[in-house]
């Protein structure tokens, strides 16, 4: 079951010193902390690895809610979580020597993502090493040609036992069958690896005994111990007294990736003082660590070590290899080879966009997170520096978060009148040379909010009417515009609360709602009511709605419908009106 190994307390101190330059507090992106679990190998599917919720410190509705799940890590196969459970358990087998070869402590690293808001939790499952491999030899058979004549101590190198488990379960020690002739001497390389060399230690006699079987057994620390056996064959020889011997201890080369088939390492070189035929030297490899010996070959004449497979720097680093250089006579000397692997910038960056949506409001502020994404490039040290960018005419800005994680970011406040949707193109490029890199394009929408109220076409409307109209006749139309989008552009139109002598302006004239044509509602006379003043309002159908306000004037005019009356004199009854007349009167009284 897994352990819970660490849980930061404070998120802040689970960061390296490089890290505390890119702490922002952001309002809607946080990382709570990270946590390790120590699992061991070969684990069945289903098998818990921990809690995830209770070590974070989240309920089950949190994980639900924000939709939890792993987002990133090429060995994210391996695990599941069950957000239902807030638990994390094995998706599939592990082999820690497939997945980590023999590299320790063997461990790997995901993300674990919730939403509203945005959380990241890195969480790392350490896998421990279980005793499921025996150690075993190349060969079934060392076979050894060894002269009479070698000295008392004289050493014999021996082929290695290789054993992909790590620590206590890998190979631990050598053990040589009982004999009179040979004790066996251990000795470990600087990177571990352990190998035994046969030490003569009584004569040998051709004539009493010409052939000697022995075994060699490798044996690791497991419990329970498991062991790998390899038959040792010596031929008893004639005189060859004196060992090769090689003028380097120590073969120092180099090799970049992706060399070509054939591409030429170094050469060895061992020289022996006898003649003929015990001063002939050959040169073989010993046992290699794991894949070395399918990615060389040399010459066993001459010694020259060539590439015979594709070398990737990612998989590989470096190399070390035993050569042994033997006489006819038997005797052996033997050298180490290193093998640096040069990293080529040969791997473009990834980028993975962990978390989008493609519409965003047009009201959100500066500063707001649009994405979050994720860049790896799978090269070393510069080749493998990353650096994000977009199009300067953009709206937006990239900012660091955790280590190969962005958020990206407005710049500015939008506004769905002018820009209603952007092309937001991504570029992450390393620092190779050339430099390396992959673009991607996410297409962002705004989203309308009601921002602007109606605009009416004109400053104020007037119009003419002649009097004695039919009621209900259409008089004439206005209209306004909203430059929002949808249901807050949708235009309706309403008589303001007037009256015109004395009488609500809804007596006089009457307004379609959606077209905004004004009705006569009565025949209008001239001689009662000359003009209307009154004030027409457009309002949008947004929440809260928004209007504007414009003034109609309109003229009556008038028509020839009364005849003239005669004022004075005034007639008082009949048809005939008397009218009195001094005597005295003048011309033109």
């Amino acid at each position: 079951m897994g352990v819970l190994q660490q849980r930061c307390r404070k998120w802040l101190l689970c960061w390296t010193p490089t890290w505390h330059l890119l702490i922002f507090f952001l309002m809607i992106f946080t990382v709570s902390g990270q946590i390790r679990y120590s699992v061991p190998e070969e684990m069945k599917k289903g098998a818990l690895i921990g809690n995830v919720a209770q070590d974070l410190g989240l309920d089950l509705t949190r994980l639900r809610s924000g939709r939890a799940r792993i987002v990133s890590g090429e060995t994210s196969q391996y695990t599941e979580l069950r957000a239902d459970k807030g638990i994390l358990v094995v998706n599939e087998r592990i082999d820690r020597e497939e997945l980590c070869g023999e590299v320790t402590p063997c461990s790997f690293s995901f993300e674990i993502i919730l939403e509203n808001p945005i959380e990241l939790h890195r969480i790392t499952v350490e896998i421990l090493d279980v005793n499921d491999h025996a150690p075993t030899f190349k060969n079934k058979v060392i076979n050894l040609e060894i002269s009479e004549s070698a000295t008392i101590g004289s050493h014999f190198d021996l082929e290695s036992a290789y054993d992909p488990d790590a620590g206590i379960h890998g190979l631990q020690n050598y053990v040589l069958s009982p004999n009179d002739n040979f004790a066996l001497k251990q000795h470990s390389n600087a990177d571990g690896i352990r190998f035994a060399v046969m030490i003569l230690q009584k004569p040998l006699d051709r004539e009493l005994n010409p052939h000697l079987s022995l075994k060699l057994i490798a044996v690791d620390g497991g419990t329970p111990q498991r062991s790998g056996t390899v038959n040792i064959e010596i031929t008893v020889l004639d005189a060859n007294d004196n060992p090769p011997v090689f003028n380097q201890s120590l073969y120092k080369a180099t090799v970049a990736e992706n060399a070509p088939l054939g591409t030429y390492i170094t050469t060895v070189n061992a020289s022996d003082a006898d003649s003929g035929s015990h001063g002939l030297v050959t040169y073989t490899f010993s046992n290699v660590k794991g894949k070395s010996a399918e990615k060389f070959e040399i010459d066993s004449v001459s010694g020259r070590i060539i590439v015979v497979d594709n070398i990737d720097f990612e998989k590989d680093k470096k190399f070390e290899i035993r050569v042994i250089a033997k006489d006819q006579g038997g005797l052996s000397d033997a050298t180490k080879v290193v093998i640096d692997v040069v990293d080529i910038n040969d791997n473009a960056p990834v980028i993975n966009i962990m978390s989008f949506s493609n519409m965003i409001s047009e009201d959100v502020p500066p500063g707001s997170t649009i994405a979050v994404f994720n860049v790896k490039d799978a090269d070393s040290e510069r080749n493998g520096q990353i650096a994000c960018s977009l199009d300067s005419n953009l709206p937006f800005k990239i900012q660091s978060s955790l280590t190969d994680y962005y958020n990206l970011l407005s710049d500015v406040a939008f506004d769905r009148e002018t820009k209603p949707e952007y092309n937001i193109t991504i570029t992450a490029t390393d620092s190779g040379s050339p430099p390396l890199s992959t673009t991607t394009t996410l297409q962002l929408k705004i989203s309308d909010v009601n921002d602007n109220a109606p605009r009416f076409t004109k400053p104020n409307y007037s119009a003419h009417v002649i009097e004695n109209n039919s009621p209900g006749m259409s008089l004439f139309s206005m209209s306004a515009r909203d430059s929002d989008w949808n249901q807050n552009a949708r235009i309706s139109y309403f008589l303001e609360d007037t009256e015109v002598s004395g009488s609500p302006v809804s007596s006089y004239v009457s307004i379609n709602s959606e077209t905004g044509v004004i009705h006569a509602v009565r025949s209008f006379d001239y001689e009662q009511i000359k003009q209307l003043v009154f004030t027409v309002r457009a309002q949008d159908g947004g929440s809260p709605p928004l209007s504007s306000n414009v003034t109609v004037k309109m003229m009556i005019q008038d028509q020839n419908d009364n005849p003239p009356q005669v004022l004075y004199p005034v007639q008082t009854g009949g048809s005939v009106v008397a009218e009195m007349v001094p005597r005295s009167a003048d011309v033109g009284y």
